[in-house]
């Protein structure tokens, strides 16, 4: 996101960039506050947390202060930030290099809006990733919804996908779960995202054949939760869950996949079709 006002220098070795008084301390504010739970989280597990499901991250964010904020917060849990990168063209050659040293990483978390221009370079690069390692999972954080980018991201396959808005990242224990969760070939899709992506859906005929549960069971869908998750959500058995996930897939014409990933990206896919 561009941020203009009185000049500040990101590092020595690093171009300036423009940025207001008031949104540095937004943005100290905000990663204090994560880094701060995450370090309340560890004090109570009793140090340093070591992950079994320990992943190898790209971060790709043109704000150094959010770069090393986001590089804490995962190394703290026990995950590998690899490399960081401050646009969308080091991006791509980054993960390039780390492809011909056979070093890929399993996930790559990048901005959408990044140098030059601070429209589309992130969520460019990102698409461009999904197309060159289809192997790599791509999770883009937005400080808004932007529905075309959303839409341009699901696009395609359907393996290691995630888009959340960057106040999601507060929530320590949520953002990193969606980091491990898309470099497992998972889904994680903000809440606000999911919901304008069904509120702004061509097929209304077809979502009004939903009942305010269904659409709620089918929201929380699309986040990527199981129906476990979904269950403890709503305060309701697995088996209600169940039953309302096979009505919704018969609603809209879909056929249950055994992978969660997979049935979610097949309705989201249809709802943007």
């Amino acid at each position: 996101m561009p941020l203009r006002g009185s000049p500040h220098r990101a590092a020595d070795n690093e171009p300036a960039f423009w940025i207001s008084r008031s949104s540095v301390r937004m943005l100290g504010c905000w990663v204090g506050t994560a880094i701060g739970r995450a370090g309340a989280e560890q004090r109570r597990a009793g140090g340093l947390q070591i992950v079994e499901d320990r992943v190898r991250v790209v971060i790709a964010e043109d704000s150094v202060l959010l770069r090393e904020g986001l590089t804490r917060l995962l190394t703290d849990r026990g995950h590998d930030v690899v490399a960081g990168v401050g646009d969308g063209n080091a991006l791509v050659k980054t993960v390039g290099e780390l492809a011909d040293q056979d070093a890929l990483p399993d996930v790559v978390v990048a901005d959408v809006r990044m140098p030059p221009t601070h429209t589309d370079e992130g969520v460019r690069a990102a698409v461009l990733l999904r197309k060159l390692y289809p192997g790599v999972g791509v999770l883009v954080l937005s400080q808004y919804v932007e529905e075309r980018y959303a839409t341009e991201l699901l696009a395609g396959s359907s393996r290691g996908v995630g888009y959340l808005l960057k106040d999601r990242v507060a929530e320590v224990r949520e953002f990193v779960d969606a980091v491990v969760r898309v470099a497992q070939g998972g889904t994680a899709l903000d809440p606000e995202v999911v919901a304008q992506l069904l509120g702004r859906s061509r097929k209304q005929d077809v979502l009004a054949g939903l009942t305010p549960r269904e659409r709620e069971v089918l929201g929380l869908m699309a986040e990527g939760r199981t129906n476990n998750a979904i269950a403890k959500q709503l305060v309701v058995s697995d088996g209600a869950v169940e039953k309302h996930v096979s009505n919704i897939f018969l609603k809209l014409g879909l056929s249950p996949s055994d992978g969660d990933h997979r049935r979610v990206l097949a309705v989201l896919t249809y709802l943007n079709s």
